[in-house]
């Protein structure tokens, strides 16, 4: 067996493969937190999240903006679309009515 494959491999004998649909499964979350500060003055801070996890997971756990972002999902540009268009239609309305009743 060569080197690399040895490596891929967990110490208890998980597969590589194995360990990889367990995180899918399960998830992980990874966190922290990098302050720059100057003199006790806090320059900058960056919070950072990252969560490694099956879209099922993901979604069992209440996460699932990936659905309704415009730019990832066709069905949320659907919507957005649609939301927009009602509401350009409800104005062409009004502007009409107000145009109607100032044109008499």
């Amino acid at each position: 067996m060569s080197t690399l494959a040895t490596r891929a491999q967990a110490p208890s004998g998980m597969s590589l493969a194995d360990l990889l649909e367990r995180v899918l499964d399960k998830g992980i979350v990874i966190a922290g937190d990098i302050e720059v500060r100057l003199l006790d003055i806090e320059l900058l801070t960056l919070k950072l999240r990252l969560i490694i996890a099956s879209a099922d997971t993901a979604r069992s756990m209440g996460i699932d903006w990936w659905e309704h972002d415009p730019a990832l999902s066709s069905l949320a540009r659907d919507r957005s679309l649609e939301l927009e268009n009602r509401e350009l239609r409800e104005r062409l309305e009004r502007l009409e009515r107000a145009v109607e009743r100032n044109g008499r």
